[in-house]
């Protein structure tokens, strides 16, 4: 009896343990989103451990719906396709404060990957975000002057790289002061936190 009693309770202790374990490893992911265009969803995960005040700030602006029915308003093919809050009629939406950029966080701008746009003010990135078509060795941090600092890596696609594609295959032209806007919008129709 005793035997069985210490067989059991050893039992329940690892399967303590496991629950305990999956429910840390959970707590540890970095969290996805699916951004959903009318050419294809996206998936990308989102490198909170690495750029936590870059990613809490894109994920601010998710949970707002605020990229719901913006464009892609910059397609440069070779280089990157960018969006974060400009709507059909070319219009920015207003935003929140600028976010500290983190850059310097040893993320490179790789194919796939994905980065805070801004201006050429250092700590300037609020809404818009661009993904990188290539490897964009001239985006990276190099040092922390202003010309050196480079733009901050925040997250990769991990699925829909076929949809970045597409979307970097469309034909642009200029509207007013925007360069290199497709002629046919491309909408993000939403965006969504995986839970």
């Amino acid at each position: 009896m005793k035997k069985f009693l210490f067989f059991a309770i050893a039992f329940f202790f690892v399967v303590s343990c496991g629950v305990l374990n999956k429910k840390e490893v959970k707590k540890m992911e970095n969290p996805h989103v699916i951004i959903k265009t009318n050419m294809g969803d996206i998936e990308v995960e989102l490198f909170k451990d690495k750029a936590p005040l870059t990613v809490e700030n894109f994920l601010r602006y998710v949970n707002e719906h605020f990229y719901d029915g913006t464009i892609f308003h910059r397609v440069i093919p070779g280089f990157v396709i960018q969006a974060g809050g400009i709507t059909s009629d070319m219009q920015q939406k207003e935003t929140h404060e600028p976010v500290k950029n983190e850059a310097g966080n040893g993320l490179l701008n790789l194919r796939g990957t994905l980065s805070m746009a801004r201006t050429n003010v250092v700590d300037s990135g609020t809404s818009h975000f661009f993904i990188n078509l290539v490897d964009n060795k001239r985006l990276d941090h190099k040092d922390d002057t202003p010309a050196g600092y480079g733009y901050c890596v925040f997250g990769k696609v991990v699925k829909g790289m076929d949809v970045v594609d597409k979307i970097a295959q469309v034909k642009t032209h200029n509207v007013g002061m925007f360069r290199d806007v497709p002629e046919k919008d491309v909408i993000i129709e939403t965006i969504i936190l995986e839970k």
